[in-house]
Protein backbone atom coordinates (compact mmCIF):
# COMPACT_ATOMS: atom_id res chain seq x y z
CA UNK A 1 0.00 0.00 0.00
CA UNK A 2 1.52 3.39 -1.16
CA UNK A 3 1.94 6.38 1.48
CA UNK A 4 -0.83 8.29 -0.08
CA UNK A 5 -3.55 5.40 -0.12
CA UNK A 6 -2.47 4.85 3.53
CA UNK A 7 -3.94 8.57 4.19
CA UNK A 8 -6.95 8.11 2.51
CA UNK A 9 -7.99 5.69 5.07
CA UNK A 10 -8.04 7.69 7.88
CA UNK A 11 -8.51 11.78 8.32
CA UNK A 12 -5.48 13.66 7.09
CA UNK A 13 -4.58 15.84 9.73
CA UNK A 14 -3.24 19.41 10.02
CA UNK A 15 0.31 18.31 10.87
CA UNK A 16 0.29 16.50 7.86
CA UNK A 17 -0.69 19.10 6.04
CA UNK A 18 2.00 21.46 7.33
CA UNK A 19 4.69 18.76 7.44
CA UNK A 20 4.12 18.40 3.26
CA UNK A 21 3.59 22.41 3.52
CA UNK A 22 6.45 23.08 4.80
CA UNK A 23 4.74 25.59 7.49
CA UNK A 24 4.06 25.24 10.80
CA UNK A 25 1.06 23.70 12.00
CA UNK A 26 -0.43 27.23 13.59
CA UNK A 27 0.36 28.30 9.91
CA UNK A 28 -2.30 25.82 8.86
CA UNK A 29 -4.67 26.84 11.13
CA UNK A 30 -4.65 30.66 9.97
CA UNK A 31 -4.67 29.25 6.62
CA UNK A 32 -7.91 27.99 7.40
CA UNK A 33 -9.51 30.76 9.76
CA UNK A 34 -11.28 33.98 7.80
CA UNK A 35 -9.84 36.75 9.10
CA UNK A 36 -6.38 36.03 9.84
CA UNK A 37 -3.49 36.99 8.64
CA UNK A 38 -0.89 34.84 6.84
CA UNK A 39 1.67 35.03 4.04
CA UNK A 40 0.43 34.42 0.65
CA UNK A 41 2.52 32.42 0.04
CA UNK A 42 2.63 30.11 2.72
CA UNK A 43 -1.36 30.14 2.45
CA UNK A 44 -0.82 29.08 -1.35
CA UNK A 45 0.89 26.16 0.12
CA UNK A 46 -0.79 25.00 2.55
CA UNK A 47 -3.75 24.93 -0.12
CA UNK A 48 -1.89 22.86 -2.47
CA UNK A 49 -1.34 20.17 0.14
CA UNK A 50 -4.25 20.28 1.83
CA UNK A 51 -6.19 19.48 -1.55
CA UNK A 52 -3.70 16.78 -2.42
CA UNK A 53 -4.15 15.05 0.72
CA UNK A 54 -7.89 16.01 1.05
CA UNK A 55 -7.67 17.73 4.21
CA UNK A 56 -10.60 19.40 5.70
CA UNK A 57 -10.72 21.24 8.88
CA UNK A 58 -12.25 19.15 11.57
CA UNK A 59 -15.22 22.11 12.37
CA UNK A 60 -16.31 20.17 15.42
CA UNK A 61 -12.85 20.78 17.33
CA UNK A 62 -12.73 23.95 16.06
CA UNK A 63 -15.76 24.43 18.49
CA UNK A 64 -14.41 22.89 21.45
CA UNK A 65 -11.71 25.02 21.14
CA UNK A 66 -13.74 28.02 21.08
CA UNK A 67 -15.11 28.42 17.87
CA UNK A 68 -18.63 28.72 16.94
CA UNK A 69 -19.69 24.77 15.33
CA UNK A 70 -22.73 25.67 14.09
CA UNK A 71 -24.22 23.04 15.46
CA UNK A 72 -28.09 22.63 16.06
CA UNK A 73 -29.65 19.99 18.14
CA UNK A 74 -33.60 19.35 17.21
CA UNK A 75 -35.61 17.17 19.34
CA UNK A 76 -38.67 16.08 17.36
CA UNK A 77 -39.75 13.04 19.71
CA UNK A 78 -42.55 11.09 18.34
CA UNK A 79 -43.32 12.07 14.63
CA UNK A 80 -47.15 10.12 14.33
CA UNK A 81 -48.18 11.72 11.03
CA UNK A 82 -47.05 13.55 8.09
CA UNK A 83 -47.03 17.10 9.46
CA UNK A 84 -44.60 16.09 12.01
CA UNK A 85 -42.24 14.88 8.82
CA UNK A 86 -43.06 18.20 6.45
CA UNK A 87 -41.69 20.18 10.09
CA UNK A 88 -38.64 18.35 10.02
CA UNK A 89 -37.94 18.72 6.42
CA UNK A 90 -38.10 22.50 6.35
CA UNK A 91 -36.95 23.09 9.59
CA UNK A 92 -33.69 21.30 8.50
CA UNK A 93 -33.87 23.28 5.18
CA UNK A 94 -34.15 26.71 7.25
CA UNK A 95 -31.21 26.02 9.48
CA UNK A 96 -29.24 24.59 7.05
CA UNK A 97 -29.99 28.26 4.49
CA UNK A 98 -28.77 30.22 8.01
CA UNK A 99 -25.32 28.34 7.85
CA UNK A 100 -26.49 25.28 11.23
CA UNK A 101 -26.10 21.79 11.09
CA UNK A 102 -29.23 20.32 12.66
CA UNK A 103 -28.33 17.05 14.70
CA UNK A 104 -32.21 15.65 14.54
CA UNK A 105 -33.51 13.56 17.52
CA UNK A 106 -36.75 11.55 17.54
CA UNK A 107 -38.80 8.69 18.96
CA UNK A 108 -40.47 8.14 21.97
CA UNK A 109 -39.09 10.85 25.16
CA UNK A 110 -37.99 7.78 26.95
CA UNK A 111 -35.87 6.32 25.10
CA UNK A 112 -34.28 9.59 23.22
CA UNK A 113 -33.57 10.54 26.53
CA UNK A 114 -30.44 8.82 25.88
CA UNK A 115 -29.67 10.39 22.94
CA UNK A 116 -30.04 13.89 24.50
CA UNK A 117 -27.49 12.99 26.82
CA UNK A 118 -25.40 11.84 24.04
CA UNK A 119 -25.51 14.77 21.77
CA UNK A 120 -25.46 17.54 24.97
CA UNK A 121 -22.00 16.34 24.93
CA UNK A 122 -21.10 18.23 21.76
CA UNK A 123 -20.97 21.76 21.69
CA UNK A 124 -23.90 22.91 20.56
CA UNK A 125 -25.26 26.44 19.91
CA UNK A 126 -28.55 25.86 20.64
CA UNK A 127 -31.54 23.09 21.29
CA UNK A 128 -34.57 23.04 19.44
CA UNK A 129 -37.84 21.76 20.78
CA UNK A 130 -40.16 20.17 18.34
CA UNK A 131 -41.46 17.34 20.85
CA UNK A 132 -45.39 17.77 21.61
CA UNK A 133 -44.83 15.83 25.31
CA UNK A 134 -41.90 17.91 27.80
CA UNK A 135 -39.01 16.62 28.78
CA UNK A 136 -38.09 18.30 31.81
CA UNK A 137 -34.75 16.65 32.18
CA UNK A 138 -34.03 18.08 28.71
CA UNK A 139 -34.40 21.45 29.99
CA UNK A 140 -32.43 21.57 32.80
CA UNK A 141 -29.64 20.06 31.22
CA UNK A 142 -29.50 22.73 28.84
CA UNK A 143 -29.86 24.96 31.62
CA UNK A 144 -27.19 23.91 33.55
CA UNK A 145 -24.68 24.14 30.30
CA UNK A 146 -26.24 27.29 29.22
CA UNK A 147 -27.11 25.75 26.12
CA UNK A 148 -30.20 28.10 24.56
CA UNK A 149 -33.53 26.92 23.94
CA UNK A 150 -35.90 27.41 21.27
CA UNK A 151 -39.66 25.94 21.88
CA UNK A 152 -41.47 25.32 18.69
CA UNK A 153 -45.32 23.96 19.34
CA UNK A 154 -45.64 24.57 22.93
CA UNK A 155 -45.57 27.81 24.99
CA UNK A 156 -42.98 27.83 28.01
CA UNK A 157 -42.51 30.32 30.48
CA UNK A 158 -38.84 29.40 31.09
CA UNK A 159 -35.67 31.33 31.74
CA UNK A 160 -33.66 31.20 28.13
CA UNK A 161 -36.28 29.51 26.59
CA UNK A 162 -37.52 31.59 23.16
CA UNK A 163 -41.21 29.98 22.34
CA UNK A 164 -42.98 29.92 19.02
CA UNK A 165 -46.31 28.47 18.86
CA UNK A 166 -49.37 28.79 16.31
CA UNK A 167 -52.82 30.30 18.01
CA UNK A 168 -54.05 26.78 18.97
CA UNK A 169 -57.25 28.22 20.82
CA UNK A 170 -58.47 30.57 18.48
CA UNK A 171 -57.55 28.49 15.33
CA UNK A 172 -60.06 25.31 17.29
CA UNK A 173 -62.36 28.42 17.94
CA UNK A 174 -62.66 29.22 14.36
CA UNK A 175 -63.19 25.29 12.98
CA UNK A 176 -66.20 24.99 15.97
CA UNK A 177 -67.53 28.09 14.83
CA UNK A 178 -67.87 26.97 11.03
CA UNK A 179 -69.90 24.07 12.27
CA UNK A 180 -71.91 25.77 13.91
CA UNK A 181 -72.99 28.00 11.16
CA UNK A 182 -73.25 25.37 9.62
CA UNK A 183 -76.47 23.96 11.80
CA UNK A 184 -74.49 20.96 12.96
CA UNK A 185 -75.42 20.87 16.82
CA UNK A 186 -74.47 17.14 17.56
CA UNK A 187 -70.77 17.63 17.37
CA UNK A 188 -67.84 14.98 18.22
CA UNK A 189 -64.48 16.18 19.44
CA UNK A 190 -61.49 14.08 18.42
CA UNK A 191 -58.62 15.31 20.51
CA UNK A 192 -54.86 14.44 20.85
CA UNK A 193 -52.60 13.27 23.86
CA UNK A 194 -53.21 15.25 27.42
CA UNK A 195 -49.16 15.13 27.54
CA UNK A 196 -48.99 17.21 24.13
CA UNK A 197 -49.21 21.06 24.38
CA UNK A 198 -51.14 21.63 21.96
CA UNK A 199 -54.08 19.51 22.82
CA UNK A 200 -55.13 21.90 25.55
CA UNK A 201 -55.55 24.76 23.93
CA UNK A 202 -57.50 23.44 20.85
CA UNK A 203 -59.81 21.55 23.52
CA UNK A 204 -60.23 24.44 25.10
CA UNK A 205 -61.05 26.51 21.49
CA UNK A 206 -63.51 24.12 21.14
CA UNK A 207 -65.18 24.10 24.06
CA UNK A 208 -65.57 27.86 24.14
CA UNK A 209 -66.86 27.92 21.21
CA UNK A 210 -69.66 25.43 21.49
CA UNK A 211 -70.78 27.11 24.63
CA UNK A 212 -71.00 30.12 22.83
CA UNK A 213 -73.55 28.88 21.06
CA UNK A 214 -75.01 27.46 24.00
CA UNK A 215 -73.97 23.44 22.65
CA UNK A 216 -71.98 21.03 24.25
CA UNK A 217 -69.85 18.14 22.44
CA UNK A 218 -72.39 14.97 22.14
CA UNK A 219 -68.49 13.38 22.76
CA UNK A 220 -64.91 13.86 23.46
CA UNK A 221 -62.51 10.90 22.56
CA UNK A 222 -58.68 11.41 22.39
CA UNK A 223 -56.13 9.70 20.32
CA UNK A 224 -52.53 10.28 19.86
CA UNK A 225 -52.54 12.28 16.57
CA UNK A 226 -52.14 9.23 14.04
CA UNK A 227 -54.07 8.76 11.35
CA UNK A 228 -55.07 5.27 13.01
CA UNK A 229 -56.17 7.07 15.91
CA UNK A 230 -58.48 8.76 14.46
CA UNK A 231 -59.98 6.24 12.77
CA UNK A 232 -60.51 4.34 16.04
CA UNK A 233 -61.47 7.26 17.73
CA UNK A 234 -64.29 7.79 15.34
CA UNK A 235 -65.87 3.75 15.04
CA UNK A 236 -65.97 3.99 19.06
CA UNK A 237 -68.16 7.21 18.62
CA UNK A 238 -70.11 6.10 16.06
CA UNK A 239 -71.14 2.58 17.82
CA UNK A 240 -72.85 4.73 20.41
CA UNK A 241 -73.58 8.42 18.99
CA UNK A 242 -75.50 10.05 16.48
CA UNK A 243 -73.51 13.48 15.46
CA UNK A 244 -73.60 15.46 12.27
CA UNK A 245 -69.99 16.82 12.92
CA UNK A 246 -66.68 15.95 13.93
CA UNK A 247 -64.13 18.26 14.95
CA UNK A 248 -60.30 16.79 15.05
CA UNK A 249 -57.21 17.98 16.74
CA UNK A 250 -55.41 17.23 13.45
CA UNK A 251 -55.55 16.28 10.39
CA UNK A 252 -54.12 12.84 10.40
CA UNK A 253 -56.73 12.10 12.94
CA UNK A 254 -59.50 13.90 10.74
CA UNK A 255 -58.46 11.26 7.46
CA UNK A 256 -58.89 8.51 9.84
CA UNK A 257 -61.95 9.43 11.04
CA UNK A 258 -62.90 10.01 7.05
CA UNK A 259 -62.23 6.51 6.50
CA UNK A 260 -64.56 5.17 9.58
CA UNK A 261 -67.39 7.24 7.77
CA UNK A 262 -67.06 5.87 4.67
CA UNK A 263 -66.92 2.19 6.33
CA UNK A 264 -70.38 3.20 8.01
CA UNK A 265 -72.11 4.64 4.67
CA UNK A 266 -72.12 8.20 5.91
CA UNK A 267 -71.60 10.99 3.59
CA UNK A 268 -68.94 14.14 4.08
CA UNK A 269 -70.36 16.81 4.44
CA UNK A 270 -73.23 15.28 4.19
CA UNK A 271 -74.24 13.55 7.06
CA UNK A 272 -71.50 14.74 8.80
CA UNK A 273 -68.69 17.07 8.55
CA UNK A 274 -65.07 16.80 9.89
CA UNK A 275 -62.43 19.49 10.12
CA UNK A 276 -58.89 18.78 11.12
CA UNK A 277 -55.72 20.68 12.25
CA UNK A 278 -52.46 21.63 10.84
CA UNK A 279 -52.94 21.62 6.95
CA UNK A 280 -50.53 19.07 5.90
CA UNK A 281 -50.23 18.94 2.24
CA UNK A 282 -52.26 15.42 2.48
CA UNK A 283 -54.91 17.29 3.90
CA UNK A 284 -55.70 18.96 -0.11
CA UNK A 285 -55.44 15.98 -1.91
CA UNK A 286 -58.96 15.15 -3.69
CA UNK A 287 -59.43 12.13 -2.15
CA UNK A 288 -59.95 14.25 0.89
CA UNK A 289 -60.56 17.62 0.22
CA UNK A 290 -60.15 18.72 4.11
CA UNK A 291 -61.79 21.96 5.84
CA UNK A 292 -58.95 22.41 8.46
CA UNK A 293 -56.94 25.20 10.08
CA UNK A 294 -53.48 26.07 8.62
CA UNK A 295 -50.36 25.80 11.17
CA UNK A 296 -47.84 27.55 9.09
CA UNK A 297 -44.72 25.65 8.33
CA UNK A 298 -42.65 28.62 6.26
CA UNK A 299 -43.86 30.77 9.25
CA UNK A 300 -42.59 28.46 11.65
CA UNK A 301 -39.31 27.89 10.19
CA UNK A 302 -38.85 31.59 9.62
CA UNK A 303 -39.96 32.27 13.49
CA UNK A 304 -37.38 29.52 14.47
CA UNK A 305 -34.61 30.59 12.29
CA UNK A 306 -35.08 34.28 13.43
CA UNK A 307 -35.28 33.84 17.35
CA UNK A 308 -32.03 31.44 16.87
CA UNK A 309 -30.12 34.16 14.97
CA UNK A 310 -31.13 36.75 17.23
CA UNK A 311 -30.02 34.77 20.34
CA UNK A 312 -27.08 33.95 18.83
CA UNK A 313 -26.05 37.42 17.74
CA UNK A 314 -27.22 38.51 21.35
CA UNK A 315 -27.24 36.22 24.41
CA UNK A 316 -28.64 37.82 27.30
CA UNK A 317 -30.96 39.62 25.04
CA UNK A 318 -34.91 38.77 26.81
CA UNK A 319 -36.40 35.88 25.79
CA UNK A 320 -38.88 36.25 23.13
CA UNK A 321 -42.57 34.74 22.17
CA UNK A 322 -43.93 34.29 18.54
CA UNK A 323 -47.60 33.57 18.04
CA UNK A 324 -48.68 32.37 14.72
CA UNK A 325 -52.02 33.33 13.56
CA UNK A 326 -54.25 30.02 12.69
CA UNK A 327 -55.83 30.43 9.31
CA UNK A 328 -59.04 28.55 8.49
CA UNK A 329 -58.72 26.50 5.31
CA UNK A 330 -62.13 25.97 3.59
CA UNK A 331 -62.28 22.43 1.93
CA UNK A 332 -65.48 20.55 0.81
CA UNK A 333 -65.88 18.29 4.10
CA UNK A 334 -67.28 20.99 6.20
Amino acid sequence: MTDQAALRRRRVTAAEVAEAAGVSRSAVSRAFTPGSYIDPDKRAAVMRAATELGYRPNALAAGLSGARSHLVAVFMGEMPNEYDREVVEALVGGLNRIGTWPIVIAGPVTSARDAVADVLRFPLEAMILRSGSLDEAVLEACAKLAIPVISSGRLLDRPGVDTICVRNREGMAKAARLMVERGRRRVCYIGGPESFGASDGRRQGMTEALAAAGLAPVAVVAGDFSVSSGYRAAQEVLAVSKLDAMICANDAMAIGALSALAEAGLSVPGDVSVTGFDDMAMAAWPAFGLTTVRNPVPALVEGVTGLLERRLAEPHRPEETIRLDAELVLRRTH
